[in-house]
């Protein structure tokens, strides 16, 4: 069996089926006798611990770690075809460290398929993606549907006040909306601080 390095990167806002398809890759790499392995960051226990579960329950068991040295030390150890990383935006490791690695392990012919959000609930692109997306060999763009108005989303829509940049959570704090109701909302929000900050007056 020939067996072919790349790197495969799934993309888009929350609820949108990036780990959905993640899943499906790996299951088909399974299937076909590839020795596979996932990875999904420690920080990210919304549904387990020692999985990588999607929004609609399937789940691939995965390592949890923090950076992608774990991988590299798991790789020392371990004969492997294919990796699977879930959230990638989530890793410390700077990108160009992470860019790096994957060059290394696709000339060693090692497939890598990951999954991640492409840019944060500031509408700012998450550095990793900005850096994987271009080189990769298959480049999916997935798209939620609009909890407002039912057209394709492009970002996860905070619902809570936090102003950090990650923050764990899913429908409980998150919902997908398109760039025009993303900005009705962001408006609203808006007008509701500076309507709080008149009454302290």
């Amino acid at each position: 069996m020939k067996k072919n390095g790349k790197l495969i990167v799934h993309t888009g806002s929350m609820f949108s089926g990036k780990t959905s398809s993640l899943w499906k890759e790996l299951f088909r790499m399974k299937v076909a006798n590839y020795k596979v392995v996932a990875f999904k960051p420690k920080i990210d226990n919304r549904y387990d611990d020692t999985n990588i579960v999607t929004h609609d329950q399937k789940k691939i068991p995965a390592i949890a770690i923090s950076d992608i040295n774990e991988i590299k030390e798991y790789l020392n150890k371990n004969e492997v075809d294919v990796i699977g990383i879930d959230e990638i935006q989530f890793f410390r490791n700077k990108p160009e460290e992470i860019v790096d690695f994957f060059q290394k392990l696709i000339k060693k012919n090692i497939k890598i398929i990951v999954s991640g959000l492409d840019i944060d609930y500031k509408a700012k692109p998450f550095e990793i993606m900005k850096e994987l997306m271009p080189i990769a060999d298959v480049l999916e763009k997935h798209h939620a549907i609009c909890a407002n108005c039912g057209e394709d989303a492009w970002i996860s829509f905070r619902k809570t006040d936090s102003t950090k940049r990650v923050e764990i959570g899913s429908e409980d704090k998150y919902e997908p909306l398109c760039r025009g109701c993303y900005e009705e909302k962001m408006n609203e929000k808006e007008k509701m601080k500076n309507q709080i900050s008149i009454d302290f007056i």
